[in-house]
């Protein structure tokens, strides 16, 4: 047992970005939100039923990349899209055109109000790193150097795997576990040596298919019971919390 509340053996910690580190979760379901909506009242096919910025962004498009969570989303309701080029404007009707509006959304909404980070986690990371152990930030956000270093928190990781970087190196995006195993390999650590953080079922199930050594869940939003049967080990509601815990068996 150490005293950041890991099992003995762990070597580094994998931390997710939106829910995790900082609070731009609730800027990404509000930006999903208005862009699914306003999708949705323009394709006008019978009843409007709104996005729900709780249910449907936690079910359907958390920690996914940008355009799976378009295709995951609008399959829910039974609506398939061109996938169009990442360079589609954000007015036209495609898989990528529509994660081009959202992203857009996303940058007004940040630049205007912009970025907090969750105390509780910076600390943690802290005495992550003054305990010895490598970090690395793992998000399928495409903006999250801009992020990090808009909360002054670049320093705080010795490898980032973002989604530029998966794009650069042909990742596949979580659930699939290739973003959490690419940074451990980075690190130079084997995954049964990393600790996975994440808020989103997708990263529960990509911590345990890649066969993590541990798997925080950190509930923001009410979710434990979900985050464990998708494959947390522990669940905390700040990272701050484990200071100190003694890890499960």
């Amino acid at each position: 047992m150490t005293k950041l509340g890991l099992p003995d053996g762990i070597q580094a910690c994998l931390f997710d970005l939106d829910g995790v580190i900082t609070k731009t979760a609730v800027v990404h379901a509000a930006a999903w939100k208005e862009t699914f909506d306003e999708f949705l009242r323009e394709r006008g096919d019978g009843e409007f039923r709104p996005f729900d910025a709780v249910a449907d962004y936690n079910r359907y498009v958390d920690g996914l990349p940008r355009a799976d969570g378009v295709r995951t989303f609008l399959a829910s309701r039974g609506i398939e899209l061109p996938e169009g080029s990442p360079d589609d404007p954000p007015d036209r009707a495609t898989v990528q055109g529509l994660g081009n509006r959202k992203n857009d959304r996303l940058l007004k909404r940040i630049k205007a109000g912009g970025v907090d980070a969750y105390d509780g986690s910076l600390r943690y990371i802290k005495a992550v790193r003054a305990g010895g152990l490598r970090t690395a930030v793992v998000s399928s956000s495409t903006n999250c150097r801009d992020i990090l270093r808009a909360i002054d928190a670049e320093a705080l990781f010795d490898t980032r795997v973002d989604g530029v970087v998966a794009a650069e190196r042909g990742l596949p995006g979580k659930p699939d576990p290739a973003p959490f195993l690419a940074a451990a390999g980075d690190l130079g650590v084997q995954a049964s040596a990393a600790a996975v953080f994440e808020d989103a079922l997708a990263g529960m199930e990509a911590g345990r298919s890649g066969h993590f050594g541990y798997v925080v869940g950190v509930d923001r939003v009410g979710q434990a019971d979900a985050l464990r049967s998708h494959g947390a080990d522990t669940v905390v509601t700040d990272l701050a919390d484990l200071a100190d815990r003694e890890p499960r068996a």
